[in-house]
């Protein structure tokens, strides 16, 4: 019988985490080790190499997801594992995992087979406890606010227009609307609020763009908790808050180092989602490895109109990042569902569906080259591909002139990513000169949600619902144009419907609500039915969990 994902993890010897900083050139005085095998690097490690140079940067983004699975971060981890294999000093970089997925639909994200970190239930679950400040600090924001209101509210808040909700890192859609101050004068001020996933946070996403610890308590300083009754904003700096935010995140702005279970270093940092918010690691996990590698190999949420867009046009520009290559993941079972198959069909051989959905993976590839960098198609293999739809996949990369090669991390580990390695070095060998973003920093934030929504999704325009397009021409009147638009749209298609799947054209993107993340220093433009909360599924993932007679977890994967 084989082993599943959590037995494979637990049947390799993990090297001490001291021994991994090391290996980076790290010093027992950079970390603060949470046990044997996991540990935070203090950001003076950071501060001392300013100086040095770069090492590549390589994105792994993918084609648009399915609910057969892709393997995006399973493939970068794999990438890691093989050009470590070829001798090249490999860094990689990614996001935690959120408990709602874990415990909910998608389950852990570490990985599978021999290409994970570990040790991957701490990773799943608690970790180093980033989530838990994150959550603590943004429900302290909310508890001050609403103290404020109780005693006096000499900022003059209007109650009715309050932006800032609560956080929980579980799927809970109860508590999307909730009504606070009920019970007597006592209880506080009543009004409307609810809550949103930890990972939607504004504060997750200031912890993944601040630079060190001043950047993000200035950061949090300009986080807007709500407006009085003339539309003036009111800030956590108003509030005098935003001591009390950057010392519950003090710790969690420090990058958490583990490793794969071949031994290359990980960090694991900082947890956006990338339909939601801009889906990318921290920034300074990203320039701390990218100081200690000779290659860092990161990924950003779901497909390259997301995540990848994100991480192009926020934060490398926030970081001054330069990406040589980017590594577009497809499975044939994907592209057979994005060609009409049904999920439970996918099995049986099909190479016109695969044909049919290469639609989608073919506009992947042309979103990448939008921004000057490179595509690699990496095929993620599965036991029942067969070798007529293997062929149709890399046959159709050939007509577009892009490299593809077959990946087998899942089964065989870095061995088997040995030749997407090469491919990966050969198109990043030409450095990152032609990088580019997608729109300049002078465009209208109307004009940018036009270029990501025609460029990227394919769609023949925007149309902007009244309410959205008064705030966009309120941002533009306060000198907030100049800003980045992170647009929050469902994963499962190119457009903002969800049961648009292979490459829709002609459609239109609706966006009915824009918000200001100050902090962040971003736009959010919202689009489709994507909820900041998300719902547990009719069988959660959860239910499939417990301990073992020795304590130990089951049925995590």
């Amino acid at each position: 019988m084989a082993k599943d994902d959590l037995e494979l993890a637990r049947a390799v010897t993990l090297r001490p985490i001291g021994a991994i900083a090391e290996g980076l050139g790290l010093a027992a005085a950079d970390l603060e080790p949470y046990g044997a095998h996991k540990a935070k690097v203090r950001l003076e490690a950071l501060e001392r190499r300013g100086a040095a140079p770069d090492g590549t940067l390589v994105l792994v983004t993918a084609m648009t997801p399915t609910p057969a699975g892709e393997g995006k971060s399973l493939t970068a981890i794999g990438l890691g594992d093989a050009l470590r294999r070829l001798g090249r000093r490999a860094v990689i970089a990614l996001r935690e995992p959120s408990l709602g997925p874990c415990f909910g639909t998608k389950g852990g994200a570490t990985g599978g087979g021999r290409a994970q970190v570990a040790p991957m239930e701490d990773i799943n679950l608690h970790f180093t406890g980033d989530f838990h400040a994150i959550t603590a600090a943004h429900n302290l924001l909310a508890a001050l606010v609403d103290n404020h209101l109780f005693h006096g509210n000499r900022l003059g808040l209007d109650a009715r227009r309050i932006a800032w909700t609560r956080v929980l890192d579980v799927n809970d859609r109860a508590l999307r609307s909730v009504v606070l101050g009920l019970g007597g004068p006592a209880d506080g001020v009543p009004r409307q609020s609810g809550f949103e996933i930890t990972a939607a946070s504004e504060l997750m996403a200031i912890l993944c763009l601040a630079r060190d610890l001043p950047d993000l308590r200035a950061r949090v300083a300009r986080v807007i908790v709500g407006e009085r009754a003339d539309g003036t904003p009111v800030t956590a700096g108003d509030l005098r808050a935003a001591g009390a935010v950057a010392v519950l995140l003090r710790d969690a702005l420090r990058p958490n180092l583990v490793q794969t279970l071949e031994g290359t270093p990980a960090f694991v940092h900082g947890g956006p989602f990338g339909n939601i918010a801009h889906g990318c690691n921290s920034l300074v996990a990203t320039r701390l490895a990218l100081k200690l590698g000779e290659v860092v190999v990161t990924e950003a949420g779901f497909a390259t109109e997301l995540g990848a867009e994100k991480f192009f046009d926020i934060k490398c520009r926030v970081g001054g990042l330069r990406p040589a290559a980017a590594v577009v993941v497809a499975t044939v079972r994907a592209l057979k569902m994005h060609g009409g198959v049904a999920r439970a069909e996918l099995g049986a051989e099909n190479v016109a569906a695969v044909a049919a959905g290469l639609q989608n993976l073919a506009k992947h590839v042309e979103n990448v080259r939008h921004f000057g960098v490179p595509p690699v198609v990496a095929l993620n293999h599965f036991s029942g591909d067969t070798e007529a739809e293997v062929a149709a996949v890399l046959e159709a990369c050939r007509a577009l002139e892009v490299p593809a090669r077959l990946s087998r991390v899942w089964e065989r580990g870095g061995a088997g990513g040995e030749e997407l390695a090469h491919a990966v070095l050969d198109a990043a060998g030409g450095g990152a000169a032609g990088f580019r973003p997608l729109y300049p920093e002078d465009l209208p934030l109307l004009g940018k949600l036009e270029a990501i929504a025609t460029t990227l999704y394919g769609a023949a325009g925007v149309r902007v619902e009244p309410a959205a397009g008064a705030e966009l021409a309120r941002l533009e009147a306060a000198g907030l144009g100049r800003l980045p638009v992170c647009v929050a749209k469902t994963q499962s298609s190119l457009s903002d419907d969800a049961k648009k799947l292979g490459r829709p054209r002609g459609f239109t993107v609706t966006v009915h609500r824009v918000r200001l993340a100050a902090g962040a220093g971003f736009v959010v433009a919202y689009t489709g039915d994507v909820l900041t909360m998300p719902g547990l599924p009719r069988t959660p993932a959860a239910e499939a969990m417990d301990l073992d007679a020795q304590g130990r977890i089951v049925g995590l994967f």
